[in-house]
């Protein structure tokens, strides 16, 4: 367990290294975070709308 904790530690402050060296190398990684959050949230939006649609047409007395 401590090897692995080890090479964990290692690789985190090489790649933390990197970015220090090259700034923008982790903009890309950040765009994709973003994107991927604003799709979840799109898709909540829509499974509410769904819903509660779906909960309105049911109410209604034909």
């Amino acid at each position: 367990m401590y090897d692995f904790v080890t090479a964990l530690w290692t690789t985190l402050r090489a790649r933390i290294e990197a970015l220090r060296r090259e700034p923008e190398a982790g903009y890309s990684t950040e765009t994709v975070l973003v994107t991927a959050l604003l799709v979840v949230a799109a898709l909540a939006v829509i499974a509410i709308l769904v819903t509660k649609i779906t909960a309105k047409a049911n109410g209604i007395n034909l």
